[in-house]
């Protein structure tokens, strides 16, 4: 279904809502986020990002929100770094306390935002929640993953590029629909890190632009209920952790 002239302005409003505010320390220009303005970007080899995690296969992973569970399936099938990455950060209990910074429900539902290390501290100021990435202990750096996806019929996703500036007309395999759970990442295409959002409803306009890597399977009504300030109590891998790995020690299994 395209997108009419009303939805489209209300999604260049509300697009914002998913970029990370100062972690690619880039400015802002006056274009929306993602339209293409430039030429296509040769996709960046997998073997350039053989440091980072993978998920080989599918994960579930249980998380607690104010008391109530939330399962997610994590794609590592279409997604291999971004679920890597996610179910890593997982395991290292990144996720554990950290609140939802950002909630955007009007004019239209839209996305809950979380993962932001920052906002697990207490004394932290608020107002640099959504700035801040996962710092990994091994470099003393922030970990970036590119951004990644697949298209349908493609054997392997395309790195570092949105679809469209990329020009491939195909869709992507993982959409946004509704509970479909997705990198946040500044302008940057290769900037996400930690940030993740659930899609509160089917966002088709952000197809080929962020990266989905999983779908809530049970506890939507959870997802709906969350206000901007609640936490995530924990975060844990219910299934498939043997099949994150990684050459890098301190990502966990290998």
């Amino acid at each position: 279904m395209e997108i009419n002239i009303r939805q489209w302005i209300v999604s260049v409003m509300i697009l914002g809502a998913l970029l990370i505010g100062g972690c690619a320390q880039q400015e802002a220009t006056s274009q929306p986020p993602n339209l293409p303005t430039e030429p296509p970007v040769t996709a960046q080899a997998p073997d350039a990002f053989s440091n980072l995690p993978r998920l080989e296969g599918k994960a579930k992973v249980r998380m607690v929100i104010k008391g109530k569970p939330v399962i997610i399936e994590v794609d590592g099938t279409n997604a291999p770094i971004t679920a890597g990455n996610f179910v890593d950060l997982v395991q290292r209990q990144v996720y554990d306390g950290s609140l939802f910074h950002r909630v955007v429900r009007t004019p239209q539902p839209f996305v809950a935002q979380g993962g932001d290390p920052q906002s697990k501290n207490p004394k932290a100021d608020p107002q640099t929640f959504g700035t801040g990435g996962f710092i990994d202990p091994a470099t003393g750096q922030e970990r970036s993953i590119p951004l990644e996806i697949t298209p349908e019929g493609a054997q392997s996703p395309v790195y570092g590029s949105p679809l469209q500036v990329a020009r491939i007309n195909q869709p992507p395999v993982l959409k946004h629909k509704r509970g479909a759970v997705a990198m946040a990442r500044s302008q940057a295409p290769d900037s996400a890190s930690s940030q993740f959002y659930f899609a509160l409803s089917d966002l088709e306009f952000l197809d080929g632009n962020y990266a989905v890597f999983g779908q809530v399977l049970e506890g939507m009504d959870v997802v709906d209920g969350i206000q901007q300030g609640d936490r995530i109590d924990s975060a844990e891998v219910i299934e498939g952790l043997e099949n994150l790995r990684s050459n890098n020690p301190s990502n966990g299994p290998s």
